[in-house]
């Protein structure tokens, strides 16, 4: 407990105390009467002094004026007890309520506590300093001693060690580095002592971003959550006004038909109203399932941005997967030498040194196999053709590599390639010289993701690459993925969700986050994949999958769904015991004690369900 609840619990001691001790026979009458409101003062002093705040800052409808005005009144006509107690358990429910949110928060809290407190700076004399991390400039040497926490991006310079991914990605296997590797913040140390070279600075860092990710999740509120805003908003006041028309209404009748108006039968009634209306369960527990929910998928290494998207993606019916990186490995190897006229050496020769200027991974693959290093003063005049290949001249002997397309816009025959793979086709001095061929592999849990997308809703799955047919075909058949749409340019991504959008469907797009950017921002809910560690991945989607395996995907709608149910659970809930209560409160069926339950009870059972959204082990 914090200092707030204990000082809390203190009171209700107090109140309890003064409550059982106005219960003694001896005690009867008017010290009775003064014990119990000395028990309503401590008990609820707060509370009317929020309400006479309320009122003076013109903005009076909340549950401390339902509240001051139901027990105020109740004290009015003599029920003492009644007036005291109906304040005593609402501030159990209260101090109930503040415990289970605070409690669901340090579960968060513990659940994404990355945030590294120093950083170790070697000095001159050879001595560790703790700096704090804001301070420690791009291109410093840190040092990671085992057990503590990766303040900052960066490079391995010296040491391998094992790190503890799990508050980033929810996986327990440790991941090695060695010197070389790059490695980012709120990682742990397990072993060996690292000593990194910085190449961010601390704001910039994974850990800053994750962090400002999950404090800022509840700027985007759903259309469950906005929609008890807007009704709080109306329904209070109506109920203020429909407790005023009860209280008056009725004995007017009375009087005008000539009876005898029993004000205080009828202002008991409204008062009892106004105890059942409060509107608490509502107000509570819809955005604390939502907290929940995003808490539990930062457990299992999901960050979701807001609880307008967790809700989207409740209702997803359409999912729609970018090929490399996401489906597969993203690991290109040269598995072929196809040359025609010149050594196989040569063609990967040229292929490397002409693909050498360029991030994506064929090029890279092209490069590794080459296995020599870069000399850039025999490459000029590089152009990179989106979505084709590239033109470079080497040693001043125009190449192109790249695809079909780059080869016949060129005029040059290339040929059918039929085998299966990614087709790299070389020309030297605009002359066929050979193709080579790489292949990629697809993720080991991406055919049993594919699987348990349809268990949970998912009724069309879609891959779109700009891979060749052939490659593209092969995937979604070994994947038993619906659709395949293949050697398509960026452009021709969106333009293909978008028409997947015009047939009305809820989709969720899933790419690496970078490439792929435009399509995560058209997408009725963007998911960037494998992004450990990527800025743009973070920036541009909706959702972050925070390691690379396609199941997380799975993990997340069944996250969504569970925290959806449990949202709707609570409004029926909360809803429904109080439509029945007021109802029985205005035929004066109902009493105080009722309304204690239809306001107490039932907000304390709603705050209990929604805490159940933090609870992700068994999805």
């Amino acid at each position: 407990m914090n200092k707030k609840q204990r000082k809390m619990l203190l009171r209700i001691i107090a109140a309890v105390a003064l409550a059982l001790l106005s219960l003694i026979p001896a005690l009867e009458g008017t010290l009775e009467k003064l014990l119990f409101f000395a028990c309503y003062l401590v008990i609820g002093y707060d509370i009317l002094i929020k309400a006479v705040k309320g009122v003076l800052n013109r903005q009076p409808f909340d549950e401390n004026f339902l509240m001051a005005v139901a027990t105020v009144g109740a004290i009015a006509l003599g029920d003492y007890a009644e007036g005291a107690m109906v304040m005593l358990f609402y501030q159990i429910g209260e101090l109930f309520q503040s415990y289970a949110v605070g409690k669901s928060r340090r579960s968060i809290s513990q659940l994404m506590d990355i945030r590294p407190d120093y950083a170790n700076i070697e000095g001159e004399d050879g001595e560790l300093h703790k700096v704090d991390p804001d301070e420690v400039a791009v291109g410093t040497v840190i040092v990671v001693r085992p057990g503590e926490k990766i303040p900052i991006d960066g490079v391995v310079t010296e040491g391998a060690s094992s790190l503890n991914t799990g508050a980033l990605t929810g996986e327990s296997l440790p991941r090695d580095v060695k010197p070389g590797d790059e490695v980012i913040s709120g990682c742990i140390n397990l072993s060996g002592l690292l000593k990194i070279r910085t190449e961010k600075e601390f704001g910039e860092s994974t850990v800053s971003k994750i962090l400002d990710l999950v404090e800022n999740a509840g700027s985007r509120k759903s259309r469950s959550e906005n929609f008890i805003s807007r009704f709080a908003r109306i329904y209070t006041p109506a109920v203020c006004i429909s407790a005023l028309l009860l209280a008056t209404v009725p004995p007017l009748v009375q009087l005008i038909g000539g009876g005898s108006p029993d004000w205080g039968d009828w202002l008991y009634r409204a008062l009892t109203l106004l105890v059942i209306s409060c509107p608490c369960a509502l107000v509570i527990s819809i955005p604390l399932s939502f907290f929940a929910g995003i808490g539990g998928a930062s457990r299992a290494g999901v960050l979701i941005k807001g609880s307008n998207y967790m809700e989207t993606l409740s209702k997803v019916n359409r999912v729609v997967f970018d090929k490399t990186g996401t489906l597969t490995q993203g690991v290109f190897r040269v598995s072929e030498l196809c040359p025609v006229g010149v050594s196989d050496d040569k063609l990967l020769e040229y292929a490397a040194l002409a693909e050498s200027f360029s991030t994506h991974p064929i090029s890279r693959s092209l490069c590794e196999a080459w296995g020599q290093e870069i000399d850039s003063s025999r490459i000029s005049d590089v152009r990179e053709i989106s979505g084709r290949g590239v033109c470079a001249k080497i040693d001043g002997v125009e190449v192109a590599a790249g695809n079909a397309k780059l080869m016949a816009e060129l005029n040059i025959d290339c040929g059918e390639v039929s085998k299966v793979g990614t087709v790299v086709h070389i020309a030297i001095d605009s002359t066929y010289a050979g193709h080579i061929l790489i292949s990629d592999s697809t993720k080991p849990g991406a055919a049993q993701a594919i699987a348990d997308l349809r268990k949970v809703g998912v009724s069309k799955v879609a891959m779109l690459t700009g891979d060749s047919k052939d490659v593209g075909k092969s995937v979604a058949s070994q994947l038993g993925i619906d659709e395949a749409y293949c050697e398509l340019l960026p452009a021709d991504k969106v333009k293909k969700v978008e028409d997947f959008l015009a047939s009305g469907d809820k989709l969720a797009f899933v790419g690496d986050g970078i490439n792929d950017a435009p399509v995560l921002s058209r997408a009725d809910v963007g998911i960037a994949m494998g992004a450990l560690g990527s800025d743009a991945a973070i920036e541009a989607a909706d959702m972050v999958l925070m390691d690379d395996d396609p199941r997380k995907l799975v993990t997340a709608i069944r996250i969504s769904k569970k925290c959806l149910r449990i949202v709707y659970e609570n409004i029926v809930f909360a809803l429904g015991i109080k439509l029945v209560c007021l109802v029985l409160g205005a035929l004066g069926i109902a009493d105080m004690w009722l309304a204690i339950f239809a306001d107490v009870g039932v907000m304390v059972i709603a705050v209990l369900n929604a805490i159940r959204a933090l609870n992700v082990k068994n999805l």
